[in-house]
């Protein structure tokens, strides 16, 4: 049976690197963390791994916009071992600015052309701040491997670049039709709604996380390494647990497993 391997890059202001090495590892993964110009000076070890993962934090420190220099250095120099990565069957998970980092490279939606041209954009959250709050997801799409049969999770998140916008109501039907919207934000009942603070940025229809034509990248804002383990979530002392025992898993939990037992029954 193959042990899934995980490669976690980052770059300077990444900071959610060794939650999300460790979210991969609690279901039988292995992983390495890598800075990105270690990457860029041996693209190959790329092509070592299963799944590609580009964590949370502040690449860069956003200065030139969300994920933008990341982006670029990944575009202009790994394209080509990116695109074979995908081609021969890898997995990539883009959380929170790694979401914004596949969207600028155009990995995400990936609609035309799989690299260089950003399709949709991440921008400023309507409310004009910092959005730090747990929000509800519907589940818009099951085709994307990371999802499989989980419930529809409570996850946190934290961002002030989070809102999804399209050019024109075209490419929003394209978004539709071809099944790359993955998660919507939700109201108290599970339905998708653009009211804030359930849609915490205003997204466009309540968009929350993308996948490209392959099912095997995910993008989303919310942070599921974050929600690994049931007392991660700030209402867990009503849920019953009290601290002994091995711990209850986190809604953010089955996109990690779900990741790795597709790479165990498929690789």
């Amino acid at each position: 049976m193959t042990t899934p391997s995980v490669l976690v890059l980052r770059a300077a202001g990444t900071n959610c690197e060794r939650e999300t090495a460790y979210a991969f590892e609690r279901f039988g993964a292995t992983s390495e963390t890598l800075h990105v110009n270690a990457l860029l000076a041996e693209p190959e070890r790329l092509l070592a791994h299963h799944v590609l993962a580009v964590p949370g934090g502040f690449s860069y420190g956003d200065d030139v916009g969300a994920g933008a220099v990341f982006a670029a250095e990944l575009g202009t120099r790994l394209a080509d071992p990116l695109l074979r990565f995908v081609d021969e069957g890898g997995l990539v998970l883009g959380i929170c600015n790694g979401f914004q980092v596949l969207v600028r490279l155009g990995l995400l939606p990936g609609l035309d052309a799989p690299l260089g041209r950003p399709e949709v954009s991440l921008t400023d959250n309507v409310s004009h701040k910092y959005e730090d709050r747990w929000v509800k997801l519907a589940i818009a799409s099951r085709s994307c491997v990371f999802v499989g049969d989980m419930e529809p999770p409570e996850l946190p998140l934290a961002h002030a670049e989070g809102r999804i916008v399209c050019r024109d109501e075209a490419l929003l039907a394209r978004l539709r039709d071809e099944d790359r919207i993955v998660f919507r934000y939700a109201d108290g009942s599970g339905r998708p709604t653009d009211a804030y603070p359930a849609n915490p940025n205003g997204s466009v229809d309540a968009i929350a996380g993308l996948t490209d034509r392959t099912g095997r990248v995910l993008g989303l804002m919310p942070h599921p390494e974050r929600a690994l383990f049931g007392f991660h979530h700030p209402d867990w002392t009503r849920a019953g647990y009290d601290g002994s025992g091995p711990p209850d898993l986190g809604p953010g939990a089955p996109l990690f497993l779900n990741a790795c037992d597709w790479v165990r029954r498929e690789r």
